[in-house]
């Protein structure tokens, strides 16, 4: 196992007491990164339906496609009879559906009685959580109540242990072997694919004798005029001279996650590039000046927006958010955001992807750093260059 058992019967003990607090007999969690979290299985089989069935007390049973029952049970802390494959039948079918199978085997369990002592928690936002997989449960468990657990786990999950630290902080070193390949190879005439490909070589390879993981979001390149927006990949285009490029990637390792971004330019800093580096940058170090236990997280947002304010600039969207297990389609833990808004306070390894990411007219700049919130003050994951790289020119 990744962890001890302690440790993963630890995480079980905070899930329930936070169960006990929302009125909750029962949780059924169908997020990834969450069962990862629970019960150590990892596989890339999230794509049929899969859960696991945390009751009030007793132990917890992990319900998956009965080919990838297996792959559960040597991945994961939880003992042969806890791991429930289903029938193949049941896996894309019009007419039926998985959960139909997995309620019936829970009644045979007598396991629907006691849940229905109280609500049983869904985790009504979860990426593969489908309206038809709802509709199965409804239908088949007419005795539960089921209400929204609103993230129950990955509130849990926000607080890390040493050893996740740890994991973390190989990840960075995969990040910074990522971030070293994309400036490496980005140069004009390079297509942007080779350079996507050269990315993901090293977020795979690892470095410094730790191995990479598959990341939950692929190398982010949006470039030229196309930086005015996140979230754009790669082209077949080739790079041009003048064009700056925003980089932004991750490092994983064992499924956690450390994120990255930084921008390249590609011959001399147009001078309102490096204006807006200047800003970002000041933006950033106040945030970070600002990051320690007890802290009001819309503290930190609070800083960023002076900050730009004296450079007569303003960012609408959130400056940051909680990270660490992460899976396809997103590397974030959904639930604490970097904004003016948010009511949460910043407590000791906490961990967070805090973006300077300040999108223009027909260009753009992107800065960010993964980062642990100490017993005193910050913990940079990475230590790349802070700074608008130029290459050429």
């Amino acid at each position: 196992m990744l962890f001890s058992e302690e440790e993963y019967r630890a995480r079980l003990a905070g899930v329930r007491v936070r169960m006990t607090r929302q009125g909750l007999s029962a949780l059924l969690v169908t997020d990834p990164a969450n069962i990862y979290y629970l019960t150590g299985y990892n596989a890339w089989s999230f794509y049929t339906p899969q859960l696991v069935f945390v009751p009030a007390d007793g132990p917890m049973l992990l319900f998956t496609r009965a080919m990838d029952a297996g792959g559960a049970f040597r991945t994961s802390w939880l003992p042969s009879e806890c791991v429930v494959g289903y029938p193949e039948q049941y896996v894309h079918r019009p007419h039926v559906h998985p959960f139909d199978w997995v309620a019936f085997a829970l009644r045979e369990r007598y396991l629907i009685a006691p849940a229905a002592k109280g609500c049983v928690g869904l985790e009504m936002d979860s990426h593969f959580f489908s309206p038809k997989a709802y509709r199965s449960l409804v239908n088949a468990i007419p005795e539960w109540t089921l209400v929204d657990s609103f993230e129950l786990v990955n509130w849990v999950r926000s607080i890390k242990s040493p050893a996740e630290v740890q994991l973390m902080r190989g990840a960075a070193q995969v990040c910074m072997a990522a971030m070293e390949a994309a400036v490496e190879t980005i140069d004009v005439g390079v297509r942007q694919c080779d350079a996507a490909a050269a990315i993901s070589q090293a977020q795979i390879k690892g470095a410094n004798g730790i191995g990479g993981d598959y990341p939950a979001i692929v190398p982010m390149l949006p470039t030229g005029e196309a930086a005015d927006t996140p979230h754009l990949t790669w082209s077949e285009d080739r790079f041009e001279a003048g064009q700056a490029v925003v980089i932004e990637l991750a490092g994983a390792h064992h499924r956690y996650h450390t994120p990255l971004a930084r921008t390249l330019t590609l011959g001399k800093k147009p001078d309102r590039l490096a204006k807006l580096a200047d800003a970002v940058a000041d933006g950033l170090n106040a945030v970070l000046t600002e990051v320690q236990p007890g802290v009001p997280v819309r503290e930190l947002a609070r800083a960023w927006n002076w900050t730009l304010a004296k450079y007569g600039l303003e960012k609408p969207s959130r400056i940051g958010y909680s990270i660490g297990i992460g899976y396809p389609p997103d590397w974030g833990e959904r639930t604490i955001s970097i904004r003016s808004e948010d009511e949460s306070v910043l407590a000791e390894n906490m961990t967070f992807h805090v973006i300077g990411g300040m999108w223009m007219d027909n260009y753009g700049y992107e800065l960010s750093e993964s980062i642990r919130v100490t017993a005193d003050g910050v913990e940079t994951f990475t230590s790349f260059p802070r700074e608008l790289i130029q290459k050429g020119g």
